[in-house]
């Protein structure tokens, strides 16, 4: 296969890039007569010869909804990496490793989930399109070669809805599949297709390149991320088995599992561990019979009648994840309905999250054989370079899992992987971080931040998540953008990527300026103002920000302001930069003025002062609102006084940013409570709630495993572009510490031995990066490359 991107242009002739920039000469494809906006499976084939093997041969290929490309029988890619119409990805493959003297064949399977299609899901209509390199032996483009099609007339949706779930459900359909009606080896050599269909040109035949002169439905634009990962995962145990016996040979695929004629059992089984992708099915005979596989993150206690209710924690209604007994399977499923042939293989059709997966099987007269079942872990290609090394198992385990979170939650975008696949600013911020801190790859940032920008409506605002075919608005998530920009600039020496969203980031905070009236403060905001999931909150909205003034939300403003004014000093860009800088302070004013409780000496949600919480004066040590001098007492204050509106899981990545800046970080390890306890229910990933999470993985969640290496490590950019570096550990307890974190410009390593005040530091930079080691009182300059400390507080 061909990386995206960087090395795209090396791969195949300067004309071939500018023709896929303008006008292709492949054409959108689609079936002659089936309607091309509602459900269905199409397969599209082009059989040639070659006379010798290639050296290369490329193609490109993307399609409407979805697609995977086979060559003479083999999956080589799948997609298009998620995006919009505007801005609609392909593919470039090198197919030339599948290929041979003689006859070859393509094959695409082209997916539309029609009205039912998940809400991250753009679409114009059912098409297909692939265009090969000028330079390949022979042409393969769709519109022009013998391209076939015909519609797999065995799948039919199994619609998936939020009332089924009894939680907001929005990832698409699964699947119904009638064997009997499936064109069995369709992608082979010899398959016979002399009966399919030529396929018709899409109503917009033609493709084009984003920004070109003609119209277009789709608007090409090369994929920017690698291919996902996808690796097989055996089942780890059997959990529970009625009317059958099934023993581990069935699970490591040593051996098929039969179901008698005219039975009725059930196959609980427990990967162990929450994962994602798409699971594959081999299976003989049965004909008649019916399959049903139902997934789900957790079981439910038979026992509770409402698992949606807000008022029973996650250990009424799920209990302990590792127990099963008098628990029973809750969650989407897919049919499958045997025709008694042999050795037939199926994946759904879009990904599955699961950590329990339940076959319910009924056979009639003829046996079913199971000859084998695992999943296909499917994820983006995230390698973890980072190193947190240390003797308590909570912290390992507590890393571990942020991790496997992180990673079930990234794939062509971050996404909470069982309801909903939607990308929004709020939980991306944080995922991005995490990903990029233990990584270092930070293309699926990029990506993101892009793409939000590609978002923005006439208003000015962000959509909050995207890409999406439903628009929501936070206009706080707009702020948020902002500052994930900003994390950006702090983190990577890009400006060419950071200098095309200045429109869009003076489009949201003008939005937000707008509001503002002779108070100075922002006031009866529109859309949904969400900060965080806290009960005190309705609907997640802080007091006073529908229907008046919060102080929350504009702290919110003042603290995107203060990011923005730095992203344009930084290009020269003075009156912006110093016009921001200056409402900044006009805003931080009125809310001192209006909101400042004397008594309290807190900042309180409204002009009222009511109400307190944690979040407003988090954010007011954030933007310095409150007077450096006092910042630590106001923090003690915050987490001490129990009074105060709480922060939730997410929200905690704030707090933990407040509790850094007023040097309190030795606090850190006493706030990680919510964690111990999923992990003591026996949660494999982090939730999107500690009280009754509905998703199960939730990757705002994963913010330890950023935490660890900034916080207890203290690895943190000096200035932007992480040009410099500031070590500043908080080891609570700990006496001993080993990490590796990637940088831009190589490996950090430390390692940290402390013995009562005094600590013994071994710690290499990369070239060309110096920084500096706080400890205590002291502040020791650090070189490039390696260096042993011995420092007494």
């Amino acid at each position: 296969m061909i990386s995206p991107e960087s090395d795209v242009n090396k791969n195949f002739s300067g004309k071939d890039f500018n023709l896929l920039k303008h006008t292709w000469t492949a054409q959108w494809i689609s079936h002659p007569t089936e309607s091309t906006l509602d459900y269905g499976v199409f397969l599209f084939r082009y059989s040639f010869k070659l006379d010798e093997k290639p050296g290369k041969f490329i193609v490109f290929v993307s399609a409407d909804n979805r697609y995977r490309l086979y060559v003479n029988g083999q999956s080589v890619c799948f997609g298009p990496s998620i995006g919009d119409l505007s801005n609609y990805r392909y593919e470039t493959v090198d197919i030339s490793d599948k290929l041979n003297a003689g006859r070859n064949v393509l094959a695409a399977e082209v997916v539309n989930f029609g009205e039912h299609k998940k809400v991250a899901q753009q679409s114009f209509q059912t098409a297909f399109i692939l265009q090969g390199a000028k330079s390949n032996a022979v042409n393969v483009d769709t519109g022009f070669a013998g391209w076939k099609v015909v519609k797999n007339e065995a799948y039919s949706p199994i619609v998936i809805t939020s009332e089924m779930l009894n939680a907001y459900y929005a990832a698409g359909p699964c699947d119904k599949v009638e064997a009997v009606k499936y064109p069995w080896g369709w992608n082979e050599i010899d398959f016979y297709d002399e009966d399919w269909l030529l396929p018709k040109k899409a109503l917009t035949e033609f493709a084009v390149g984003r920004g070109f002169l003609y119209g277009a439905a789709w608007f090409l634009v090369p994929r920017t991320i690698p291919f996902m990962e996808e690796t097989k995962e055996m089942f780890e145990k059997v959990a529970r088995t009625e009317g059958i016996v099934v023993n581990n040979d069935f699970l490591l695929g040593k051996a098929p599992l039969t179901i008698p004629g005219n039975s009725k059992v059930s196959i609980l089984l427990d990967q162990t561990y929450h994962t994602t992708g798409f699971p594959e099915l081999m299976y003989s005979q049965g004909s008649n019979s019916l399959i049903k596989i139902t997934y789900a993150e957790a079981l439910v206690r038979d026992d509770v009648e409402n698992i949606s209710d807000g008022n029973l924690s996650f250990a009424d209604v799920k209990g302990n994840r590792n127990e099963i007994k008098g628990k029973s399977i809750f969650g989407y499923y897919d049919i499958v309905l045997p025709d008694g042939g042999e050795k037939r293989v199926l994946k759904p059709l879009s990904r599955r999250t699961y950590r329990f997966v339940q076959f319910d099987i009924e056979t009639k007269d003829e046996a079913l054989i199971i000859e084998r079942y695992f999943g296909v872990y499917t994820g983006y290609p995230f390698k973890q370079l980072a190193k947190f090394e240390v003797e308590n198992t909570l912290f390992k385990k507590i890393n571990e899992v942020s991790w496997r979170t992180l990673r079930n939650s990234a794939a062509e975008s971050f996404f909470d992987p069982y309801y909903e696949q939607l990308q929004y600013i709020g939980d991306t911020r944080i995922e991005a971080l995490v990903s990029i801190y233990v990584s270092g790859d930070d293309r699926l940032m990029r990506k993101a931040i892009k793409q939000f920008d590609d978002s923005r409506i006439p208003e000015g605002l962000t959509q909050s998540r995207y890409p999406a075919n439903i628009m929501q608005i936070i206009p706080t998530y707009s702020l948020i953008w902002i500052d994930m920009i900003h994390d950006y600039f702090m983190y990577r020496d890009n400006p060419d990527f950071l200098y095309q969203f200045f429109p869009g980031i003076k489009s949201v905070l003008d939005w937000f300026i707008s509001k503002m009236d002779d108070t100075g403060l922002v006031t009866h905001l529109s859309w949904w103002n969400f900060t965080d999931w806290t009960l005190d909150f309705e609907n997640g909205i802080p007091p006073g920000a529908d229907d008046g003034y919060s102080a929350n939300i504009a702290l919110q403003l003042v603290k995107s302001l203060q990011n923005a004014s730095e992203l344009l000093e930084y290009f020269d860009l003075k009156y912006d930069s110093n016009r921001y800088l200056h409402l900044s302070k006009t805003i931080q004013k009125a809310v001192v003025d209006t909101c400042f409780d004397e008594n309290k000496g807190l900042i309180a949600e409204t002009p009222d002062k009511k109400q307190f919480s944690q979040h407003t004066n988090i954010w007011g040590i954030l933007t310095d609102t409150f007077d450096k001098k006092v910042q630590p007492s106001i923090m003690q204050r915050i987490l001490d006084d129990k009074s105060l509106i709480q922060a939730t899981i997410y929200f905690r990545f704030y707090l933990f940013r407040a509790l850094q800046k007023t040097k309190m970080g030795k606090r850190y390890f006493e706030l990680l409570q919510p964690w111990k306890t999923m992990l003591d229910n026996g949660m494999t990933t982090f939730g999107e709630t500690d009280i009754n999470p509905r998703s199960e993985c939730h990757a705002w969640s994963a913010s330890p495993a950023f935490d660890f290496l900034h916080i207890i490590a203290g690895i943190q950019p000096g200035q932007h572009s992480f040009n410099t570096v500031i070590i500043e550990p908080n080891l609570g307890d700990l006496d001993k510490l080993i990490v590796e974190m990637p940088h831009p410009k190589g490996m950090i390593k430390v390692s940290y031995l402390k013995r009562d005040d005094v600590l013994n530091a071994d710690i290499i930079l990369p070239d060309g990066i110096v920084g500096q080691l706080n400890w205590g009182n002291r502040r020791i300059d650090l070189i490039e490359g390696k260096q042993r400390l011995v420092i007494k507080k």
